[in-house]
């Protein structure tokens, strides 16, 4: 039987009087994305640094490539693929220097898969990383990643700073590597981020794990807050016909409400009247969490 990518029992982590993390058990499975979904400060970095040994537990164990976390560590890292919310590249080097260290470090590296990631983030490897912008950097933090074909890859906010084009290249380059039945653990603040890619999603509030849930269920009950304009006038009885609104409120030619999971039947009702201002908004993480899991959503 093949091993688990990623085996958590019961880890703590604490800092003199505070509890980064307790009691944590999970398991991430070979060709899955699974998202790791919490505020800022609820212990998603904490998570991902006691799984690479950057720090010890209090307490439990992790398994990850069905290795013990501490005493096969170096191997561990060697072998995975991290991106850190901070890219540290090496100074006074180009970015093909710095990556080209890495991969004598990892071995197996081919430099045309390199030259390939560099070219669909769009990034210029020969450019010096002391020159380059925080988005270069971490695009080719992105590419260093991904360069080995790890069987295991852990991101920590991943998307943050990055622009659209490279979060499309990142959201297919994920794609592709579970298609290889490769594993992707993707730490995140962003709901969104999680309801489009992830097949399931560990909710993790204060440093303990409110629930796991399958992607599709988080996609099935996703909110959004809208807004429309219309051309004339227009009543709300047709609109409160619909199950899945909420917060259904009119005045003259706009209506706003709150939809929860599919807006196709919101939109197809819509495009019946001339819209002339159509407004959608994801919640923030503290209304999601409030919603779906009766917390405030904010970590100490």
């Amino acid at each position: 039987m093949r091993y688990l990518m990623i085996r958590t029992e019961d880890l703590s982590k604490q800092y003199g009087q505070r509890l980064a993390i307790r009691e944590l058990t999970f398991e991430v499975e070979p060709g899955e994305i699974f998202g790791f979904l919490g505020p800022d400060g609820a212990g998603k970095t904490t998570t991902i640094r006691l799984l690479l040994d950057f720090v010890r537990p209090s307490a439990g164990r992790a398994l990850v490539l069905g290795m013990d976390s501490h005493e096969d560590s170096l191997k561990i890292r060697r072998q995975v693929g991290y991106l850190p919310e901070e890219v540290a590249l090496y100074p006074g080097t180009t970015a093909e220097q710095s990556l080209r260290y890495l991969a004598r470090l990892r071995g197996e590296v081919s430099w045309g898969y390199v030259d390939e990631l560099a070219a669909r983030l769009d990034v210029d490897l020969g450019r010096p990383v002391d020159a380059m912008s925080a988005l270069e950097r971490r695009k080719v933090g992105l590419v260093q990643a991904f360069m080995h074909r790890p069987e295991l890859l852990l991101f920590d906010e991943p998307t943050r700073g990055l622009d659209a084009p490279a979060q499309a290249v990142f959201q297919q380059l994920m794609v592709e590597a579970r298609g290889e039945g490769r594993a992707i653990f993707l730490a995140s603040s962003s709901m969104s981020e999680m309801e489009r890619v992830c097949d399931r999603v560990a909710i993790l509030y204060e440093g303990a794990l409110v629930a796991v849930e399958r992607g599709v269920h988080l996609r099935s009950r996703a909110m959004r807050h809208v807004e429309m304009r219309f051309a004339n006038p227009v009543t709300t009885e047709a609109f409160a016909r619909l199950p899945n609104l909420e917060n259904l409120q009119q005045r003259e030619n706009q209506i706003s409400c709150t939809v929860r999971g599919d807006p196709d039947a919101l939109i197809k009702l819509a495009s019946q009247y001339r819209v002339t201002d159509f407004i959608s908004q994801t919640p923030s993480l503290e209304e999601a969490f409030h919603c779906y899991y009766g917390v405030n959503g904010h970590a100490g």
